[in-house]
């Protein structure tokens, strides 16, 4: 198993991902090349709490423009992790 480190890149801090801390559910943008099961044990490892349930995306670069020239962000990999009911993850409190 990997580095629980090298699979989770950094939490998405959003309107939306906000709004899901309140079930309990935290988002994260993941390794492109991470499962489900390596994404549950990154999170029970780093901090300290009880995964129930991971959910995952592949989100699409959007196209973006610089004056005439257009291209594309990078596409991207996104993870829901649902934790047991009472706990926290202190990074999205602060």
């Amino acid at each position: 198993m990997r580095n629980p480190h090298e699979v989770l890149i950094k939490p998405v801090v959003s309107e939306k991902s906000t709004d899901l801390m309140a079930q309990n559910k935290y988002t994260f943008q993941v390794d492109p090349q991470a499962n489900k099961i390596e994404i549950k044990h990154a999170v029970e490892t780093i901090f300290k709490v009880d995964v129930t349930e991971v959910r995952t995306m592949n989100v699409n670069g959007k196209l973006k423009r610089q004056g005439r020239f257009t291209g594309y962000t990078p596409n991207w990999k996104k993870a829901v992790v649902t934790i047991k009911e009472g706990q926290r993850i202190p990074i999205f409190e602060e």
